[in-house]
C-alpha cells in the first residue's frame, strides 16, 4: 500500500509511476479523492459524536419536565451519529479499496515499458560455448534427463496432469544440492533458515501484493480459504504481520524452503517441453526487512548473492534491470539473471530480486522503531538464490558429447563428490 500522505503532498511522482508501468494516472487522482472523503465523513462523524456526548451530559442536570424533550433530542442525535459513522464506514472502506488499487511507486532509473524494455546491466560468467567448434549439438534438458534417467515427465503427466514431473536418481540429488548449496550461502550471510507454509490466508497472499491482477496465477483452496504459495516471501513477509520488529542490529535476514506452485494461467504454448515452466518446483528465497534508507544497499546484497550462486554452478548470465510493467505489483525495483540456454539461444531467468520499499510492510502493518523512538514502517525485500529451474541450465550448459553432464566445481560436495553425470545405458 502507497503512503497517501506522502503521495498527496507531492501526487506526480506515483502519476509517472503508474504511466511507466502502462497503468492509467487517474487511478491516483481517485484514490487522493476517496481519502478526501473518508477524512471529511470521519470528521462528520466524530464532531456529531462529541455534540453527542456534550448534550447527554444535559439530560441528567434537567427538571423533570425538561427531560421528554432532550431525551426525543438525544434519540434523533443518536440516530444521525449511527448514520454518520456508516457513512464513514463506507467511505474508509471505499478509500482503502481505491488505494489498494495502486502498485508500487517505482524508483529512479526503472526503465518505462513492458516485458521486452529491459534493461542490460551485465552480462557474466563462463563464456558461451561453442559447441559446433566441440563437434556436436547440443541435447535440451529434458534429452539430457532421459538420458541420465534423471528426469521423468511421462509419469507426471500420468499422475497430476500437464506440467508435472518426477525428478530422480541424480535428478533428485542435483535439485537437492542446489538448494543445499543456496542454503548454506544464505547462512554464511547471517540468513535464518525457514521451512516455511505453503499455504496462507487470504489477508496474508493480499498484504503481500499477489491478489491483483495476476491473482489468476495462484492456487485458491475454497474449502479453506487458503491460498498456496508460488514462494515463500509469501510466507516469509507475512511472518512478522502486525509487529513492531528491532532493526537496532541491522536488517532482519531469512531464507525460506519450500515447494512452490503457480498455475501458470496465460502461459499455455510458452516452454511447454521438460520442468521450465512447471506446476510445482521448489526454491530457497532470501528476505529482509530494513530500514527504508538501506533497501537500495540490501537490494545489491541479494543480487550480490545471487551471482555468487550463479559462480557456484558456473553459468553464463546476464543481469536485466526490469521494466516497470513487468515488475509486479509490489516491486519498486526488479533486477533479474538469466542464464544462456544452449539449445534455444536464449536467456532464461533463473532468479530475481525485488525491492518493495514499504510497500508490503504497510499492507501487513510491520514496523520498527526509529532512533526518536517513534514507529515506522519497514522496508521488506526479496531473491532467489535456488530453484528447480536451474537444472535446466546446468544440464544444458554442462553437456558433454556423449550424452553425460559435468557437475559444477560448487555442487559436487553436495552431491557426494560425484564429477559427472553419466548416461544409464
Amino acid at each position: 500500500m502507497i503512503d497517501m500522505r506522502l503521495m498527496k503532498e507531492n501526487p506526480e511522482p506515483m502519476r509517472a509511476s503508474q504511466r511507466a508501468r502502462g497503468n492509467d494516472p487517474a487511478t491516483v487522482d481517485a484514490a487522493i479523492a476517496a481519502d478526501d472523503k473518508r477524512l471529511e465523513t470521519l470528521q462528520a462523524f466524530e464532531n456529531a459524536r462529541a455534540e453527542q456526548k456534550a448534550f447527554s451530559k444535559q439530560i441528567g442536570k434537567a427538571s423533570k419536565e425538561e427531560r421528554p424533550a432532550l431525551l426525543e433530542e438525544a434519540k434523533r442525535m443518536s440516530e444521525k451519529v449511527k448514520t454518520l459513522e456508516e457513512a464513514a464506514n463506507e467511505a474508509a472502506t471505499a478509500a482503502k479499496q481505491a488505494a489498494m488499487v495502486l502498485e508500487n511507486q517505482i524508483l529512479d532509473g526503472v526503465p518505462s515499458g513492458g516485458e521486452d524494455d529491459y534493461e542490460v546491466l551485465s552480462q557474466e560468467g563462463t563464456p558461451i560455448r561453442d559447441f559446433a567448434a566441440e563437434g556436436f549439438k547440443p541435447k535440451d534438458h529434458l534429452d539430457l534427463g532421459l538420458g541420465l534417467d534423471a528426469i521423468d515427465t511421462d509419469r507426471g503427466v500420468k499422475v497430476s496432469g500437464s506440467r508435472f514431473y518426477y525428478l530422480k536418481g541424480v535428478g533428485a540429488r542435483l535439485e537437492l544440492a542446489i538448494l543445499n548449496a543456496a542454503i548454506d550461502t544464505a547462512i554464511a550471510h547471517g540468513f535464518t533458515p525457514m521451512i516455511t507454509p505453503c499455504m496462507v490466508s487470504p489477508a496474508t497472499m493480499s498484504g503481500t501484493g499477489f491478489l491483483g491482477e495476476h491473482s489468476d496465477e495462484i492456487y485458491y483452496l475454497p474449502a479453506d480459504d487458503l491460498y498456496l504459495t508460488g514462494t515463500s516471501e509469501v510466507a516469509l513477509a507475512g511472518y512478522h504481520t502486525d509487529e513492531i520488529i528491532d532493526l537496532s542490529a541491522g536488517p532482519k535476514r531469512y531464507s525460506g524452503w519450500s515447494a512452490c506452485f503457480r498455475r501458470e494461467a496465460g502461459s499455455y504454448g510458452k516452454d511447454t517441453r521438460g520442468i521450465i515452466r512447471v506446476h510445482q518446483f521448489h526454491k530457497v528465497e532470501m528476505f529482509s526487512y530494513c530500514r527504508p534508507e538501506e533497501s537500495v544497499e540490501e537490494h545489491q546484497k541479494l543480487l550480490n548473492m545471487e551471482r555468487e550462486m550463479l559462480a557456484k554452478v558456473e553459468l553464463p548470465y546476464r543481469v536485466i534491470n526490469t521494466a516497470a510493467g513487468d515488475l509486479g505489483s509490489s516491486a519498486a525495483q526488479k533486477f533479474d539473471c538469466e542464464a544462456w540456454l544452449p539449445t534455444q539461444q536464449r536467456f532464461m531467468e533463473v532468479t530475481s530480486t525485488s525491492n518493495c520499499t514499504t510497500f508490503q510492510a504497510r499492507r501487513l502493518n510491520i514496523r520498527y522503531r526509529d532512533e526518536n523512538g517513534k514507529t515506522q514502517t519497514c522496508a521488506t525485500l526479496n531473491g532467489t538464490l535456488g530453484t528447480t529451474r536451474w537444472i535446466v541450465a546446468i544440464l544444458e550448459n554442462h553437456q558433454q558429447a556423449d550424452g553425460s553432464v559435468r557437475v559444477p566445481a560448487g555442487l559436487r560436495p553436495y552431491m557426494g563428490g560425484l564429477e559427472v553425470l553419466e548416461p544409464v545405458k
